[in-house]
């Protein structure tokens, strides 16, 4: 199977993976899930940990042609913008986006001009697509459970899984967002584990169970063997009933507020207001429930 070097960025404060995917042949490349710094105290933003990808991709001479997200990420803004501006590519994710794009449209009350269609994306996925990094095959798999719009994306021996899976020590993702389900999650991590058991699996998040040091990287053999939460052959009742329990002690996070409202906008922020000024709205009552405890993950 073909074999793309991945690249590996840690963005501390939002415990975040991105990656550069490129094809060592033809020096394309693929860059999934880059995050902007966002100051929620201050409302300011920044591009230092963007700016390492951009250098990283000159410094390497590659070209990019897809800018990736796995989901409408509600713990960092999405830099697909400035990543698109610096070094070009297609910005693409699910076309779930849609569903994702009508809920949370209503629970902030976008201006009317804000259409649910997917078009603030170049492009929408659907489950099966192909896409090229290079003279490397891509394949996208949709993968809900987490979000209605999480996508996996398959590049030669490696897959991107956003979301869904954690590092065998930290289980999975919640299933508790608008859209979200334990169930169908459960039945998206054993489409995940029919994939060859050598494939090279990787985090979108790493919490740090235990205060380890950060990692990304691991295999579906090693996932449908030690997960905590689903490995090990655990059935999809006794996973819906672990999952929903955890994620009824589990607290909005931190940055849903203003990730939300940017990144199912592709990454852009709201127009501005007419004294110019961009505002993002924070809902009174409505996101999670006032005796959360704050547990992640």
């Amino acid at each position: 199977m073909q074999q793309p070097n991945v690249k590996e960025f840690f963005h501390e404060d939002s415990s975040t993976w991105s990656y550069v995917v490129s094809d060592p042949e033809t020096g394309r490349a693929a860059v999934i899930d880059a995050v902007l710094d966002f100051d929620s105290k201050s409302g300011r933003t920044g591009t230092g940990s963007v700016e390492e990808i951009i250098d990283y991709v000159r410094e390497h001479d590659l070209k990019v042609d897809w800018v990736l997200e796995t989901h409408a990420h509600a713990d960092h803004l999405a830099a697909a913008p400035r990543v698109r501006e610096a070094l070009g590519g297609t910005i693409a994710i699910g076309e779930g986006i849609r569903q994702v794009q009508e809920r949370f449209r209503k629970i902030f009350n976008f201006e009317k001009e804000f259409l649910p269609d997917g078009a603030q994306f170049d492009h929408l996925f659907q489950d099966g697509d192909s896409f090229n990094v290079g003279n490397i095959e891509g394949r996208v798999m949709h993968t809900p459970g987490h979000t209605s719009d999480s996508m996996s994306y398959i590049i030669g021996d490696a897959v991107f899984v956003g979301d869904t899976l954690f590092m065998p020590d930290a289980g999975t993702a919640r299933c508790d967002f608008p859209g979200g389900d334990a169930a169908v999650m459960y039945r998206s991590i054993q489409k995940l584990f029919e994939l060859p058991d050598e494939t090279r699996m990787f985090m979108c998040h790493d919490y740090q169970p235990g205060g380890r040091a950060p990692l990304f990287e691991t295999t579906v053999a090693e996932q449908k063997r030690d997960n905590i939460h689903v490995g090990g052959g655990k059935s999809e009742a006794e996973f819906v009933k672990q999952r929903n329990e955890r994620d009824a002690s589990l607290a909005m996070p931190r940055l849903i507020v203003p990730s939300i409202q940017v990144n199912i906008r592709a990454g852009e922020f709201p127009p501005p207001e007419d004294n110019g000024t961009v505002y993002l709205k924070v809902p009174v009552d409505t996101l999670g429930k006032p005796d959360d405890k704050p547990l992640t993950g």
